[in-house]
């Protein structure tokens, strides 16, 4: 299968954009990697911005990416979200018609449907509940209809929760990580402020989720028509036991309080995925230990992720 010449991604500036580059020019060498710059809320720089690139692969990343910040702007978290994801499928359609569109969704999107306490598939209903999950949700079904109507050829991924250094502080474990290390620098007294504990969620390190996109670029010519793919350890981590691992790791004395800012209205007590089709499609499975990201993370200072 030839190599992709153009590979544009949106969003190529926030915490996995950021990874992707690089996973990508390493890849790749003599791709050329575009920054899609274009405001994802104006259909007509989106369609601008595709027909001046001609890529062979669009990796639409760019979004509002969590759950407090689309809790806090719910118009704006659907206008990029969902308009956005929406422009760049048609501009693709109108401008460059032979492209693939590679979709990073959400595994947010399947919410009460976790109450099931099993490994959920890509056939689990989707039943958000907030309004991050929702937009996501949205422009998930929404790309999937117009694949299904138009010559759209389109890769959807719903990757479960993702992290590494350089994630903001807005995540759980990153928020974890720079309290931690505000103790260990003296900047902080030794107690670390946390929302629920006992929730249990899967983890991935972000190198494995763009190992997952860098897959489905490469193999993007013998996929079945429009896949879908959950990105997923399959195994359930308690929030408190992460903290618990991170505490010992820094070697410090701190103790934990509850922040109730820092509890969702809703939460799920646990949500984890079955990644059995990205592993017989793609031949993916996560390959970085857990304990390597949270040694990692400890080490690394998070940054704001643009919006």
């Amino acid at each position: 299968m030839p190599a992709p010449a153009r590979i544009l991604i949106t969003g190529a500036g926030g915490f996995v954009g950021t990874y992707l580059r690089r996973a990508l020019a390493s890849r790749w060498p003599a791709a050329s990697i575009i920054a899609g710059t274009a405001d994802m809320t104006d259909p007509i720089a989106v369609t601008a911005m595709i027909e001046a690139a001609q890529p062979d692969v669009v990796v639409h990343l760019a979004g509002i990416a969590s759950v407090p910040a689309a809790r806090a702007a719910p118009d704006a978290a659907f206008a990029v979200n969902l308009g956005g994801s929406l422009a760049v499928a048609r501009a693709l359609l109108a401008v460059a018609p032979d492209s693939v569109m590679v979709h990073a969704g959400s595994a947010e999107c399947y919410g009460d449907s976790f109450r099931a306490g099993t490994a959920l598939d890509e056939q689990a209903p989707f039943a958000p509940l907030n309004i991050y999950a929702a937009s996501k949700a949205a422009a998930d079904l929404a790309l999937g209809a117009m694949a299904a109507e138009s010559r759209l050829r389109l890769v959807r991924f719903r990757p479960f929760n993702h992290t590494g250094p350089g994630q903001s502080d807005a995540f759980v474990i990153p928020a974890f990580a720079a309290q931690i290390r505000a103790i260990s620098e003296d900047r902080q007294p030794p107690v670390i402020r946390v929302g629920n504990l006992d929730a249990a969620r899967d983890f991935l390190d972000v190198r494995d989720v763009v190992g997952a996109y860098s897959l489905a670029i490469e193999h993007r010519d013998d996929l079945p028509l429009n896949p879908v793919f959950n990105l997923a350890s399959g195994v359930p981590r308690r929030i408190g036991d992460i903290l618990d691992a991170m505490i010992a790791a820094s070697g410090k004395d701190i103790a934990i309080e509850i922040d109730p800012s820092r509890l969702r209205p809703v939460d799920i007590p646990t949500a984890f995925g079955n990644p059995a089709a990205a592993r017989r499609i793609l031949f993916w499975h996560p390959t970085i230990p857990f304990e390597d990201t949270l040694r990692a993370m400890l080490q690394a200072a998070p940054t704001p992720e643009p919006r």
